[in-house]
């Protein structure tokens, strides 16, 4: 490897999905009040220049659906602008637009040290997830925020982009008669214990993007794992979950071990209510992830190792904008692979690489093998960056990694991302930086020249000669199907699945035939209970099974599955399988009209267009 002292200083490129312009802000002072009755966060958000203008100038801020009251520009020293001048700014919003948001564009004075914006969000805010005391697993109501990919904009005025990083202070007051009885936790350092008073105060001493700034408020008790991580939960939820992720302390351990010491100070899981879209996100300090992983055996703990490993790709280096998003997934992939291989074998990680490779396939099948959809660097100026949320990123960046440890071998590529870690700490990198650094501190011509980089990132599909993942545990599978689809009956496979664990199921219900009528259902429901089953990615693979076989005792599960889970990887495959059912539209409509208001924006923004028609009071009005 160079010295990386060689490698150059880096600008972040122009953002398509940021209208932010203007002075550096590298603090941001946060003062909100969170209101259930209104469901509205209002209050203010100062934003710290990193010293005082010189001269006027522009600033312009993401914005959407907020409510700006006033803006002021703030003379003041080391922080202090309680005594320097304070100068009212007129506030001019830009043409709205569906997915950007309006720019808030501000002519700042010279001496300006600090900006002071007032503001509400809009109760249907579509990072803010307002939960009903019914829709928790409490008797209390719950809020929680899902700022990625370019939601942070819809709860405060921000530079919302994933290039631009700030440390962070916030004061949030919960009102109305239970605030004693709330938590609100953010992506910082957080308390154990509810404040009489419900004012809560945070601290994030690290830079970060706007797409790691969390907030929730319910509530919430807290377990200790170790000195420096925990979980909070529901208390009716607390003990399942301290369960769960009672080897939290160990995975830590065992990151550190492959890339270096974790920066965040502490590293807690919030499990929250089923209605989050994702199975996890990796806010700092404090990931936030679903109940849909609690199976009481631990099946399914790699989601965490996932959400554990972004604090050093995506949270500690992070994409420079969403074109770049697979240097995030790609890197934490492969990253949680390898904790999970230290902890529990190699036979354990091939099971997910295996898994995550059918997926792939799945999803390229789906794009189109030749479509742009499917490069690693994408261009996603004019859509929504959740676009790009997909398996290409995940998987096919895993991919490219495990091509690059077969050509140089496992150790030197671990000694160039740990050094890729320690060099680019806080910092942003995208495609181009990135494939610079690699080919000039890891490769050689003759490797760079075998790996055909380009092919990667730029072209469709999978290259010649990826990786192909193999799985022993699942070749036994594999042999257990092919003996139920000779006319074994299902009872007979029971001395072999005895131990099998959640991937190896799933691998089974993934490969069975889709011929397979009721009556073969019933007879695999009668031995292996799927339909009970209380591991939510084994439903996920069964229900599609039921619905194309008409299988009726799974109806009432299904139907309870989509109104109580938000998860969005469960949810679009489902209402997908049930719309492909005789009469499954006016089936889907009538339980999504139910369940929507469970469901994230996050969700429903997939969800209203697929289900055939958009919520209009409540009702669904068809598009058909």
């Amino acid at each position: 490897m160079i010295a990386s002292s060689n490698f150059p200083h880096f600008s972040p490129p122009a953002d398509p999905h940021s209208y932010a312009q203007g002075p550096d802000l590298p603090h941001l002072r946060l003062d909100l009040a969170v209101d259930f009755a209104r469901r509205t966060l209002a209050g203010s958000a100062t934003w710290q220049l990193a010293s005082p203008l010189l001269a006027a100038t522009t600033l312009v801020l993401d914005t959407r659906d907020l409510r700006i009251e006033r803006a002021e520009a703030l003379g003041g020293h080391n922080g202090d602008f309680t005594a320097g001048a304070i100068t009212a700014l007129p506030c001019a919003l830009g043409a709205p637009d569906a997915v950007l948001g309006q720019a808030l564009r501000l002519e700042l004075p010279a001496g300006t040290q600090a900006v002071r914006i007032a503001y509400s969000t809009s109760p249907g805010a579509a990072a803010l997830q307002w939960l009903a005391p019914a829709q928790t697993a409490g008797e209390h109501p719950f809020l929680f925020t899902q700022s990625q990919a370019i939601l942070a904009r819809t709860w405060l005025p921000c530079p919302d982009s994933p290039g631009r990083r700030f440390t962070y202070e916030a004061t949030v007051e919960v009102l109305g008669p239970e605030r004693g009885q709330l938590l609100a936790l953010m992506s910082a350092e957080n308390p154990q214990a509810t404040a009489p008073d419900g004012r809560y105060h945070f601290r994030q001493p690290q830079p970060v993007p706007a797409y790691l700034l969390a907030l929730a408020v319910g509530r919430l008790d807290f377990a200790s794992i170790s000195e420096r991580a925990g979980v909070y939960a529901e208390p009716a939820t607390l003990p399942q979950a301290a369960h769960e992720f009672t080897e939290l302390e160990r995975m830590i351990a065992a990151s550190e071990q492959l890339y270096g010491p974790y920066r965040w100070s502490r590293y807690d899981l919030l499990t929250l209510p089923n209605s989050f879209p994702f199975g996890g996100m990796e806010n700092p300090c404090l990931t936030f992830v679903t109940p849909t992983i609690i199976t009481g055996d631990r099946s399914l703990t790699s989601l965490v190792a996932h959400e554990l490993a972004h604090s050093w790709s995506g949270n500690l280096v992070t994409n420079a904008t969403w074109n770049d998003f697979w240097l995030n997934e790609g890197f934490t992939v492969y990253f949680e692979r390898r904790i999970m291989e230290q902890l529990y074998g190699r036979a354990y990680a091939e099971m997910l690489q295996v898994l995550g490779e059918a997926d792939l396939r799945h999803t390229i099948e789906e794009l189109g093998a030749d479509s742009p959809a499917t490069h690693l660097r994408l261009h996603l100026a004019g859509r929504d960056p959740d676009d790009g949320l997909n398996d290409i990123a995940y998987e096919k960046g895993c991919l490219l990694l495990l091509t690059i440890e077969r050509l140089v071998g496992r150790p030197r590529l671990d000694a160039f991302i740990t050094e890729y870690f320690a060099r680019f700490a806080f910092q942003s990198m995208d495609t181009d930086r990135f494939a610079t650094y690699l080919t000039q501190t890891l490769l050689s011509p003759a490797e760079a020249s075998q790996l055909n980089l380009s092919a990667w990132l730029d072209g469709p599909g999978l290259p010649p000669g990826a990786p192909v993942a193999r799985s022993a545990r699942f070749a036994a599978v594999d042999a257990a199907l092919a003996r139920l689809v000779a006319g074994t009956p299902p009872a007979d496979l029971q001395p072999i699945t005895k131990e099998w664990s959640s991937q190896e199921w799933e691998h089974f219900l993934r490969g069975l035939p889709p011929t397979l009528t009721a009556t073969d259902l019933a007879r695999l429901d009668a031995t292996f209970r799927f339909t009970a089953s209380g591991n939510a990615e084994l439903l996920a693979a069964w229900f599609p099974l039921t619905l194309r076989a008409g299988y009726a005792p799974a109806e009432a599960a299904l139907e309870n599955f989509l109104l109580h889970v938000g998860r969005r990887k469960f949810l679009v495959p489902l209402y997908r399988a049930l719309l492909a059912t005789p009469g499954g539209r006016a089936r889907a409509q009538k339980i999504y009209r139910l369940a929507r208001p469970n469901y994230h924006s996050v969700a429903t923004s997939t969800l209203d267009e697929m289900v055939g028609g958009e919520m209009v009071s409540g009702e669904i009005v068809s598009g058909e």
